[in-house]
Protein backbone atom coordinates (compact mmCIF):
# COMPACT_ATOMS: atom_id res chain seq x y z
CA UNK A 1 0.00 0.00 0.00
CA UNK A 2 2.97 2.42 0.71
CA UNK A 3 4.12 1.69 -2.66
CA UNK A 4 0.80 2.26 -3.79
CA UNK A 5 0.76 5.52 -2.46
CA UNK A 6 3.66 6.73 -3.87
CA UNK A 7 3.16 5.49 -6.76
CA UNK A 8 -0.02 7.92 -7.06
CA UNK A 9 1.96 11.04 -5.85
CA UNK A 10 4.23 10.36 -8.60
CA UNK A 11 1.57 10.38 -11.27
CA UNK A 12 0.09 13.15 -9.43
CA UNK A 13 3.71 15.32 -9.42
CA UNK A 14 4.42 14.40 -13.36
CA UNK A 15 0.73 15.67 -14.25
CA UNK A 16 0.67 18.59 -12.13
CA UNK A 17 4.03 19.35 -13.60
CA UNK A 18 3.03 18.73 -17.46
CA UNK A 19 0.05 21.06 -16.82
CA UNK A 20 1.72 23.76 -15.15
CA UNK A 21 4.61 23.81 -17.99
CA UNK A 22 2.03 24.18 -20.63
CA UNK A 23 -0.53 26.24 -18.73
CA UNK A 24 0.42 29.54 -19.74
CA UNK A 25 -0.03 32.63 -22.13
CA UNK A 26 2.13 35.29 -24.14
CA UNK A 27 -0.65 37.50 -24.34
CA UNK A 28 -1.01 40.01 -20.56
CA UNK A 29 -4.40 40.25 -21.89
CA UNK A 30 -5.07 36.63 -21.52
CA UNK A 31 -3.51 37.25 -18.07
CA UNK A 32 -6.84 37.20 -16.01
CA UNK A 33 -8.64 34.00 -18.31
CA UNK A 34 -5.42 32.32 -17.79
CA UNK A 35 -5.24 32.86 -13.66
CA UNK A 36 -8.66 31.33 -14.12
CA UNK A 37 -7.79 28.28 -15.85
CA UNK A 38 -4.83 27.38 -13.75
CA UNK A 39 -6.82 27.77 -10.56
CA UNK A 40 -9.66 25.10 -11.72
CA UNK A 41 -6.63 22.81 -13.22
CA UNK A 42 -3.87 22.76 -10.81
CA UNK A 43 -6.13 23.74 -7.43
CA UNK A 44 -5.57 20.13 -5.99
CA UNK A 45 -7.76 17.18 -7.37
CA UNK A 46 -7.59 13.47 -7.20
CA UNK A 47 -6.31 13.09 -10.80
CA UNK A 48 -7.49 10.14 -11.13
CA UNK A 49 -8.14 9.71 -15.06
CA UNK A 50 -4.28 10.98 -16.01
CA UNK A 51 -3.34 8.23 -13.42
CA UNK A 52 -5.33 5.55 -15.27
CA UNK A 53 -3.87 6.96 -18.44
CA UNK A 54 -0.48 6.55 -17.25
CA UNK A 55 -1.14 2.93 -15.88
CA UNK A 56 -2.69 1.45 -19.15
CA UNK A 57 -0.03 2.73 -21.15
CA UNK A 58 2.54 1.08 -18.57
CA UNK A 59 0.03 -2.39 -18.69
CA UNK A 60 1.21 -2.56 -22.11
CA UNK A 61 4.60 -1.85 -21.63
CA UNK A 62 4.80 1.34 -23.15
CA UNK A 63 7.06 4.67 -21.90
CA UNK A 64 5.02 6.67 -19.54
CA UNK A 65 6.76 9.72 -20.77
CA UNK A 66 4.26 8.85 -24.24
CA UNK A 67 1.22 9.49 -21.84
CA UNK A 68 1.40 12.87 -20.70
CA UNK A 69 -0.29 14.50 -23.65
CA UNK A 70 -3.18 12.06 -23.38
CA UNK A 71 -3.08 12.77 -19.42
CA UNK A 72 -3.52 16.15 -19.67
CA UNK A 73 -6.22 15.90 -22.56
CA UNK A 74 -8.44 13.62 -20.27
CA UNK A 75 -7.80 16.36 -17.25
CA UNK A 76 -8.78 19.59 -19.39
CA UNK A 77 -11.65 17.90 -20.35
CA UNK A 78 -13.12 16.84 -16.88
CA UNK A 79 -11.54 20.32 -15.85
CA UNK A 80 -13.86 21.97 -17.99
CA UNK A 81 -16.48 19.69 -17.42
CA UNK A 82 -16.46 21.12 -13.11
CA UNK A 83 -16.18 24.49 -14.19
CA UNK A 84 -19.82 24.36 -15.98
CA UNK A 85 -20.83 22.17 -14.14
CA UNK A 86 -20.52 24.35 -10.97
CA UNK A 87 -22.13 26.88 -12.60
CA UNK A 88 -25.47 29.04 -11.14
CA UNK A 89 -27.62 27.99 -14.72
CA UNK A 90 -26.06 23.88 -13.91
CA UNK A 91 -25.16 22.77 -10.28
CA UNK A 92 -24.53 25.97 -8.94
CA UNK A 93 -21.91 25.26 -6.73
CA UNK A 94 -19.80 27.30 -4.26
CA UNK A 95 -17.28 25.11 -3.44
CA UNK A 96 -14.92 22.89 -5.37
CA UNK A 97 -11.59 21.03 -4.02
CA UNK A 98 -12.14 23.34 -0.49
CA UNK A 99 -11.92 26.23 -2.76
CA UNK A 100 -14.73 29.10 -4.06
CA UNK A 101 -15.86 27.61 -7.71
CA UNK A 102 -13.91 28.92 -10.72
CA UNK A 103 -17.15 31.73 -11.02
CA UNK A 104 -17.03 32.80 -7.30
CA UNK A 105 -13.13 33.11 -7.42
CA UNK A 106 -13.82 35.41 -10.52
CA UNK A 107 -17.16 35.82 -12.20
CA UNK A 108 -19.23 33.65 -14.70
CA UNK A 109 -18.16 35.18 -17.86
CA UNK A 110 -14.53 34.08 -16.89
CA UNK A 111 -15.46 30.69 -15.76
CA UNK A 112 -17.20 29.91 -19.00
CA UNK A 113 -14.52 31.22 -21.16
CA UNK A 114 -11.85 28.92 -18.65
CA UNK A 115 -13.86 25.93 -19.59
CA UNK A 116 -14.02 26.93 -23.02
CA UNK A 117 -10.67 27.26 -23.41
CA UNK A 118 -9.56 23.91 -21.47
CA UNK A 119 -11.84 22.00 -24.17
CA UNK A 120 -10.19 23.29 -27.33
CA UNK A 121 -6.60 23.34 -25.57
CA UNK A 122 -7.36 19.35 -24.95
CA UNK A 123 -7.90 18.89 -28.73
CA UNK A 124 -4.96 21.08 -29.84
CA UNK A 125 -2.07 19.46 -27.39
CA UNK A 126 -3.66 16.02 -28.34
CA UNK A 127 -3.57 16.62 -32.32
CA UNK A 128 0.02 18.02 -31.82
CA UNK A 129 1.32 15.34 -30.13
CA UNK A 130 4.28 14.14 -32.76
CA UNK A 131 5.06 11.44 -30.93
CA UNK A 132 2.08 9.85 -32.27
CA UNK A 133 1.59 8.58 -35.83
CA UNK A 134 -1.37 10.86 -37.50
CA UNK A 135 -3.53 8.13 -37.60
CA UNK A 136 -2.51 7.33 -33.84
CA UNK A 137 -3.55 11.04 -33.64
CA UNK A 138 -6.60 11.16 -35.49
CA UNK A 139 -7.93 8.19 -33.61
CA UNK A 140 -7.26 9.79 -29.78
CA UNK A 141 -9.29 12.78 -31.00
CA UNK A 142 -12.41 10.84 -31.68
CA UNK A 143 -11.69 8.92 -29.25
CA UNK A 144 -11.61 11.90 -26.53
CA UNK A 145 -14.42 13.66 -28.87
CA UNK A 146 -16.94 10.61 -28.51
CA UNK A 147 -16.20 10.47 -24.28
CA UNK A 148 -16.54 14.11 -24.09
CA UNK A 149 -19.87 15.42 -26.19
CA UNK A 150 -23.73 14.29 -26.59
CA UNK A 151 -22.92 10.52 -26.97
CA UNK A 152 -20.73 10.85 -23.63
CA UNK A 153 -20.11 13.25 -21.17
CA UNK A 154 -22.10 16.02 -22.30
CA UNK A 155 -25.11 13.63 -23.12
CA UNK A 156 -25.08 12.29 -19.36
CA UNK A 157 -24.98 15.46 -17.71
CA UNK A 158 -27.79 16.74 -19.54
CA UNK A 159 -29.80 13.30 -18.73
CA UNK A 160 -29.00 14.08 -15.60
CA UNK A 161 -30.12 17.54 -15.17
CA UNK A 162 -33.46 16.40 -16.60
CA UNK A 163 -33.67 13.56 -13.95
CA UNK A 164 -33.99 15.61 -11.27
CA UNK A 165 -36.89 14.87 -9.00
CA UNK A 166 -37.65 12.20 -11.26
CA UNK A 167 -37.55 8.51 -9.97
CA UNK A 168 -35.38 6.10 -12.19
CA UNK A 169 -35.04 2.88 -12.20
CA UNK A 170 -31.32 1.12 -11.79
CA UNK A 171 -30.74 0.31 -15.77
CA UNK A 172 -31.66 4.02 -16.04
CA UNK A 173 -29.33 4.99 -13.76
CA UNK A 174 -26.42 2.84 -14.81
CA UNK A 175 -26.61 4.27 -18.36
CA UNK A 176 -27.01 7.87 -17.36
CA UNK A 177 -23.68 7.71 -15.55
CA UNK A 178 -22.07 5.36 -18.37
CA UNK A 179 -22.27 8.69 -20.40
CA UNK A 180 -21.55 11.12 -17.63
CA UNK A 181 -18.95 9.82 -16.01
CA UNK A 182 -18.01 6.35 -17.59
CA UNK A 183 -17.07 7.62 -20.99
CA UNK A 184 -14.06 9.93 -19.66
CA UNK A 185 -12.86 7.08 -17.70
CA UNK A 186 -13.04 4.76 -20.19
CA UNK A 187 -11.65 7.06 -22.58
CA UNK A 188 -8.53 7.91 -20.23
CA UNK A 189 -7.74 3.59 -20.15
CA UNK A 190 -7.93 3.85 -24.30
CA UNK A 191 -5.87 6.70 -24.24
CA UNK A 192 -3.29 5.58 -22.14
CA UNK A 193 -3.68 2.07 -24.20
CA UNK A 194 -2.59 3.91 -27.66
CA UNK A 195 0.17 5.63 -26.24
CA UNK A 196 1.99 2.40 -25.34
CA UNK A 197 2.19 1.88 -29.04
CA UNK A 198 1.46 -1.56 -28.77
CA UNK A 199 -2.22 -2.19 -28.09
CA UNK A 200 -3.79 -4.77 -29.71
CA UNK A 201 -7.62 -5.43 -30.37
CA UNK A 202 -7.80 -7.64 -27.20
CA UNK A 203 -6.02 -5.72 -25.17
CA UNK A 204 -8.17 -2.59 -25.72
CA UNK A 205 -11.53 -5.30 -25.79
CA UNK A 206 -10.46 -6.03 -21.70
CA UNK A 207 -9.28 -2.55 -20.67
CA UNK A 208 -12.98 -1.29 -22.19
CA UNK A 209 -14.63 -3.83 -19.91
CA UNK A 210 -12.16 -2.60 -17.07
CA UNK A 211 -13.05 0.90 -17.57
CA UNK A 212 -16.99 0.13 -17.93
CA UNK A 213 -16.75 -1.40 -14.69
CA UNK A 214 -14.72 1.71 -12.49
CA UNK A 215 -16.26 4.41 -14.56
CA UNK A 216 -19.65 2.73 -12.62
CA UNK A 217 -17.87 1.91 -9.47
CA UNK A 218 -16.57 5.93 -9.28
CA UNK A 219 -19.74 6.92 -9.79
CA UNK A 220 -21.63 4.74 -6.67
CA UNK A 221 -18.60 5.66 -4.55
CA UNK A 222 -19.11 8.97 -4.79
CA UNK A 223 -23.27 8.86 -4.43
CA UNK A 224 -21.62 6.94 -1.39
CA UNK A 225 -19.71 9.83 -0.50
CA UNK A 226 -22.04 12.50 -1.06
CA UNK A 227 -24.24 10.83 1.92
CA UNK A 228 -21.37 9.69 4.30
CA UNK A 229 -18.60 12.29 4.09
CA UNK A 230 -17.92 15.37 4.91
CA UNK A 231 -17.84 18.81 3.45
CA UNK A 232 -13.94 19.46 4.98
CA UNK A 233 -12.98 16.29 3.31
CA UNK A 234 -15.16 16.30 -0.30
CA UNK A 235 -13.87 19.28 -0.65
CA UNK A 236 -17.40 20.01 -2.16
CA UNK A 237 -20.95 20.52 -0.49
CA UNK A 238 -22.00 17.59 1.45
CA UNK A 239 -25.32 16.48 0.28
CA UNK A 240 -25.40 18.29 -2.48
CA UNK A 241 -27.02 15.86 -4.73
CA UNK A 242 -29.57 14.87 -1.96
CA UNK A 243 -30.80 18.47 -1.36
CA UNK A 244 -31.00 18.63 -5.39
CA UNK A 245 -32.97 15.38 -5.33
CA UNK A 246 -30.63 13.77 -7.79
CA UNK A 247 -31.26 10.17 -8.60
CA UNK A 248 -28.13 7.91 -6.66
CA UNK A 249 -27.22 4.98 -6.01
CA UNK A 250 -27.78 4.63 -2.93
CA UNK A 251 -31.34 6.11 -2.97
CA UNK A 252 -32.11 3.25 -4.85
CA UNK A 253 -30.44 0.08 -3.09
CA UNK A 254 -29.71 1.73 -0.01
CA UNK A 255 -26.02 2.47 1.27
CA UNK A 256 -25.06 -0.89 1.90
CA UNK A 257 -26.53 -1.86 -1.74
CA UNK A 258 -24.54 0.42 -3.19
CA UNK A 259 -21.34 -0.59 -0.96
CA UNK A 260 -22.04 -4.33 -2.23
CA UNK A 261 -22.46 -2.94 -5.99
CA UNK A 262 -19.30 -1.16 -6.23
CA UNK A 263 -17.41 -3.96 -4.57
CA UNK A 264 -18.66 -6.25 -7.21
CA UNK A 265 -18.09 -3.70 -9.84
CA UNK A 266 -14.22 -3.38 -8.62
CA UNK A 267 -14.04 -7.26 -8.31
CA UNK A 268 -15.43 -7.31 -12.34
CA UNK A 269 -12.89 -4.71 -13.46
CA UNK A 270 -10.06 -6.92 -11.93
CA UNK A 271 -11.23 -9.96 -13.60
CA UNK A 272 -11.02 -7.96 -16.90
CA UNK A 273 -7.50 -7.71 -16.73
CA UNK A 274 -6.30 -11.50 -16.51
CA UNK A 275 -5.21 -11.16 -19.96
CA UNK A 276 -2.59 -8.76 -19.39
CA UNK A 277 -0.88 -10.49 -16.51
CA UNK A 278 0.91 -8.91 -13.42
CA UNK A 279 2.04 -5.74 -15.78
CA UNK A 280 -1.84 -4.65 -14.92
CA UNK A 281 -1.34 -4.55 -11.14
CA UNK A 282 -1.39 -0.68 -10.79
CA UNK A 283 -4.70 -0.90 -12.42
CA UNK A 284 -5.50 -3.24 -9.92
CA UNK A 285 -4.77 -1.09 -7.56
CA UNK A 286 -6.44 1.46 -8.84
CA UNK A 287 -9.62 -0.11 -8.82
CA UNK A 288 -9.46 -0.67 -5.12
CA UNK A 289 -8.89 3.19 -4.65
CA UNK A 290 -11.67 4.15 -6.32
CA UNK A 291 -14.22 2.19 -4.22
CA UNK A 292 -12.03 2.91 -1.28
CA UNK A 293 -11.22 6.45 -1.31
CA UNK A 294 -12.92 9.03 0.66
CA UNK A 295 -12.75 11.99 -1.01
Amino acid sequence: MTDFKEYLGSCQERIDGYLNQHLNSDQPRLDRLFSAIRYSVTNGGKRIRPMLAYASCEALQGDIAQADPVAAAVEMIHAYSLIHDDLPAMDNDDLRRGQPTCHRAFDEATAILAGDALHAMAFDWLAAAEQFDPAIRLRMVQLLAAAAGPAGMVGGQAIDLGAVGQSLDIETLENMHRQKTGALIRASVQLGALASGHASQAHLKALGTYAECIGLAFQVQDDILDIESETSVLGKQQGADLARDKPTYPALLGLEGARQLAASLRDQAVDALQPLGPDSARLQQLANYIVQRDF
